[in-house]
């Protein structure tokens, strides 16, 4: 029997490691990707730490959610899906992608990456499987079919973006370039306005407190990088455009 004392306790821990990855973030870039620097300790392969760091989320979920007494009826599986269509392609399709031969990310993010992505997994997937307690109508209840709708939206939006930035190196350039066109028009980060999209639908069709907990944390841990990645452009491109917000059109 999973305990709920420890799933509550974990899920407040949560939004604790949200506000102190904002006050962290605000002060600090994380060091990978454009960002990646030197002094951060023992690296790995790009495209390895991406699948280790994220691997929690699709494996870790799966035995979580399989531990509940809920785990086998049909809404928590719809929700386990949602969640598995953004990690499979998370953990497992977009290093693949990744134009980033020779580079290399430090452990120390990907240790943090995999840690936060094991606890997250945790107490969303007993939630779902365990506490949640969903019957069938949930399907058609309007915050199922919202927050569900605001999720694929989202997905959408963060596919696209990831297409549009990996379109913009030909076959065995590195460096960076300015996005043009769509979303990018108007923020310099829609990738991250897509994920964020995601998990606001997730935390709305779950109607849960895990699923407020880890949007929560994806604006917190997105919001200061799509901040410094707009600094970044801004600095190294000085025909940025200046209309465009970091994370939000028009607002931030």
């Amino acid at each position: 029997m999973l305990s709920t004392d420890l799933h509550t306790l974990a899920t407040w821990a949560e939004f604790a490691f949200a506000g102190f990855t904002l006050l962290i973030l605000l002060v600090l870039t994380a060091p990978y990707g454009r960002h990646n620097q030197r002094g951060w300790g023992p690296t790995l392969p790009n495209r390895l730490g991406w699948v280790l760091m994220e691997l929690p989320a699709v494996v870790g979920f799966l035995w979580f959610f399989s531990q509940g007494a809920h785990a086998g009826e049909l809404v928590p599986w719809v929700l386990l899906g949602l969640w598995q269509l953004h990690y499979v392609h998370r953990a497992f399709v977009f290093p693949l992608r990744l134009k980033t031969t020779g580079k290399r990310i430090t452990w120390v993010v990907v240790g943090m990456g995999a840690a936060f992505n094991t606890l997250n997994a945790y107490i969303n997937a007993t939630w779902l499987s365990e506490f949640g307690g969903y019957p069938t109508s949930w399907l058609l209840d309007p915050r199922f079919v919202v927050g569900a709708a605001v999720f694929a939206a989202g997905m959408y939006v963060n596919l696209e973006a990831d297409r549009r930035l990996f379109a913009l190196r030909r076959p065995g350039e590195s460096g960076y370039r300015i996005p043009r066109g769509w979303l990018y028009e108007y923020v310099t980060c829609p990738n991250y306005l897509g994920e964020l999209l995601e998990w606001v639908g997730f935390a709305i069709a779950t109607w849960s407190l895990p699923g407020l907990a880890f949007a929560v944390y994806t604006a917190a841990n997105l919001g200061p990088r799509a901040m410094a990645n707009h600094r970044w452009y801004q600095e190294t491109f000085v025909d940025y455009p200046p209309q465009r917000r970091a994370l939000v059109p028009f607002v931030l």
